[in-house]
């Protein structure tokens, strides 16, 4: 059988079948995954698949967003109190679901999204918990990466008394396992997707072939920072990445010095673009965010919000920005509007992912009073 033979046959599998299975094309071709894998690439090469892996002409386009990092079990002690340091504080705590990437395709699939989620659990009652919560969600958790030897990963947020995050404790060794080959043998999903999300929790080399994948496929690829000292996660180049997130300290580790000024932010913005990411934005709390518009910087102001709890609010900006680009891939604008908009919501309650959030919570909105600036 001709390769070309053998690419026709598979078309014809996927128009019987959409949503067939990759192991099922494979057996019936008898051929093995990552050559099924290889095959629906160059069908999408060839646009004899619209877009990405599945997706055929007539048919509504289902494709998930692919969120890949870290899925923990959050922690967070809330100071009934000022906090003094060196001694013990009275606290109340509770347990969440939490991690970057979880965060994100909590938020989306509340919005009403397909996503998948690839990550790492152990094999204990927190990872069994942790993909129970998102499975119940409408998540996609077929790939996620079990292991033996490590616990499931755990971040433990210290709060002071209004809500303000102290310090936070992050155990995430785990996702160290979620290397390269990791990214490889799920490269069939990350092709079959509307948009992939990626959070810098996982390990530089990691980050690199998901770059690498998104750019190979034509996914449009969303990085998120996660701290300062992750920045040394982020691939040097940067190309073939849709947005770059991450805050003004971030930003700063990135460039390598101290960003005082609004020159010398604006000049980090403009650095860290020319290594290859398409778009930027720049979170800057409750003074809004700043993003990019072709060589412009925007910056983009937001109403204040009551704080009840800051964890997760980042996230959910994140998830709202991914959402709207769905629906408006080239409106930045209006993406962060959304995003400032599912902040403030989510800093107003206690949970990590806003419990009454819905798929008709961003559709309609656009702030016309939230106000903007753009510098060339």
């Amino acid at each position: 059988m001709t390769e070309q033979s053998k690419k026709q046959q598979l078309l014809e599998l996927i128009r019987a079948n959409p949503f067939i299975a990759q192991q099922e094309l494979a057996t019936s071709l008898g051929l093995s995954r990552s050559a099924v894998a290889g095959y629906i690439a160059g069908l999408i090469r060839e646009g004899k698949l619209l877009g990405r892996a599945y997706v055929l002409p007539g048919l509504p386009d289902r494709r998930p967003v692919t969120c890949i990092g870290a899925a923990n079990l959050d922690r967070k002690l809330r100071s009934l109190a000022g906090i003094a340091l060196h001694t013990s504080n009275p606290a109340s705590q509770s347990e969440s679901f939490g991690g970057v990437a979880r965060n994100i395709a909590e938020n989306l699939a509340r919005l009403g999204t397909p996503v998948a989620l690839l990550t790492a659990t152990g094999k204990d009652s927190s990872g069994a918990a942790l993909l129970a919560h998102a499975q119940s969600l409408g998540i996609d958790t077929g790939g996620t990466l079990q292991v033996d030897d490590l616990a499931s990963g755990t971040y433990t947020a210290v709060l002071d008394q209004d809500g303000e995050m102290v310090v936070a404790l992050a155990d995430m060794a785990l996702y160290d396992r979620l290397d390269a080959a990791f990214v490889e043998s799920r490269q069939a999903r990350i092709a079959a997707s509307a948009l992939v999300v990626a959070d810098l929790n996982l390990p530089l080399e990691t980050v690199d072939a998901v770059v690498a994948q998104a750019r190979r496929v034509d996914a449009p690829l969303v990085l998120v920072a996660v701290s300062e000292p992750k920045m040394a996660r982020l691939p040097r180049d940067l190309s073939g990445v849709r947005l770059l997130i991450m805050n003004r300290g971030e930003l700063a580790a990135r460039v390598g010095r101290e960003l005082g000024s609004e020159t010398e932010l604006d000049a980090a913005v403009a650095e860290v673009r020319a290594q290859g990411a398409r778009d930027l934005i720049v979170t800057r709390g409750a003074e809004g965010v700043i993003f990019t518009r072709g060589s412009d910087i925007v910056r983009l102001y937001a109403h204040g919000a009551e704080v009840v709890d800051v964890t997760g609010a980042g996230d959910a900006f994140a998830a709202a920005v991914c959402w709207s680009l769905l629906q408006d891939p080239d409106d930045l604008e209006l993406a962060c509007r959304r995003g400032l908009k599912l902040s403030a919501l989510t800093l107003g309650v206690a949970e990590t992912v806003h419990p009454q959030l819905g798929p008709g919570s961003l559709a309609d909105m656009i702030d016309t009073n939230t106000n903007t600036n753009t510098q060339d």
